[in-house]
């Protein structure tokens, strides 16, 4: 196993006319035993990251070590890093054992210990029963499976694994959601997994990097990011509904400081401690951001409010999304599955303080 870091690491693509910088000084360290994923949209910098740290892409600036190894200069090979793709790439004409076996015959290594090692990562991933067959006969599941142990039997230093997702239905991933889990646990190797699926990346990794635009966004556990987001793109791409956000302007009178929803008649009253936070940015134009999951319908009638008019109430089996608007503003609320609210009623749904983000409306990072 290794510890990867990488420091101020740059990658441009340059052609004739123009060029394209597709990571920005990216500093990240994965720890031994790791695992982390790289999440973010398409063309946000995380494939180029990948590449780069197995040595399939050449760094344009910066270094990655590993251990205190610098490896900029070595080829994939010799980082002893092994990769797995949302396409299989398995042999047709060769069974599951001769796939899961084969980085092991290009290594030299004897029959009867790759035999060995097949039948161990096999019984790992659960797919000892199937050793005889070929890849036509499996499902997309199994053959992802063969995928990973063809991998994984490398024994390679750190365990890269590239959208392996995208092809198996919602199902079956659940499924490889819990073995991915159970095999990192098994086998503690460090692991970067590369995804724009954040069910994926909260359900799997030890930590999360979020990418936008060529930089990180924010590294950290599944609660620093949903909890205490770094800035808006965070605090929208985590988090599903998405975060409600508003566009407010700050006013301090006799009744205290409130954040006036623009095109709307809804305020957002702030604490003493919070309204002296946010004076501090010496900003007006400020972005609220209030998640789904933290407005209720029918709360503690001493907690503030917000009013709006149901728009649509959209029924998803063990809850049910409300849709509302105030004005010009739209917003959402997760509540309980038999909630009757319909198109057009009004409704008052309940805040905790504790719940609303703050962000500067200049930089988007987050005040409070």
């Amino acid at each position: 196993m290794a510890r990867v870091s990488l420091k101020d690491v740059n990658k441009v693509y340059r052609s004739r006319h123009h060029e394209v910088h597709a990571v920005s000084d990216l500093n990240l360290t994965i720890n031994d035993g790791e695992f982390v994923a790289l999440l973010g949209p398409s063309g946000c910098g995380k494939t180029s990251t990948l590449r780069m740290i197995v040595g399939l892409e050449d760094i344009t600036s910066g270094e990655i070590h590993f251990d205190d190894t610098l490896v900029n200069r070595l080829d994939s090979q010799a980082r002893n890093v092994a990769m797995a793709f949302e396409t299989y790439a398995l042999y047709p004409n060769f069974t599951i054992e001769e796939n899961l076996a084969f980085p092991l015959e290009v290594r030299g290594v004897a029959p009867a210990e790759r035999r060995r090692k097949a039948r161990e990562i096999a019984e790992i991933l659960r797919i000892d029963d199937i050793l005889d067959q070929r890849p036509s006969a499996l499902s997309g599941g199994q053959q992802q499976r063969v995928s990973l142990g063809r991998a994984l039997i490398r024994d390679p230093a750190v365990f890269i694994l590239d959208e392996v997702m995208s092809h198996i239905d919602a199902h079956l991933k659940f499924q490889m959601l819990f073995d991915l889990k159970a095999i990192h646990q098994e086998m503690k190797k460090t692991m970067v997994y590369v995804t724009h699926d954040q069910v994926e990346a909260l359900a799997l990794a030890d930590r999360v990097a979020v990418m936008s635009h060529a930089e990180l966004q924010q590294v950290g556990t599944r609660n620093d990011l949903y909890h205490t987001p770094a800035n808006v793109f965070v605090a929208d791409f985590i988090g599903e509904p998405p975060t409600n956000f508003f566009e407010a302007e700050l006013f301090t009178g006799g009744n205290g400081t409130v954040l006036k929803v623009q095109g709307t008649d809804l305020e957002i009253a702030l604490e003493e401690g919070h309204a002296q936070r946010i004076a501090r940015w010496n900003e007006k134009q400020l972005t609220v951001g209030i998640r789904p999951q933290a407005l209720h319908l029918g709360g503690d009638p001493s907690l503030p409010a917000l009013e709006a008019e149901v728009a649509i109430n959209e029924y998803l089996g063990e809850r049910s999304i409300l849709t509302m608007v105030n004005g010009r503003q739209t917003f959402r609320a997760v509540v309980d599955a038999d909630t009757a609210a319909q198109r057009g009623d009004k409704v008052r749904v309940h805040y905790a303080l504790d719940d609303v983000m703050v962000f500067s409306g200049k930089t988007e990072l987050i005040i409070l």
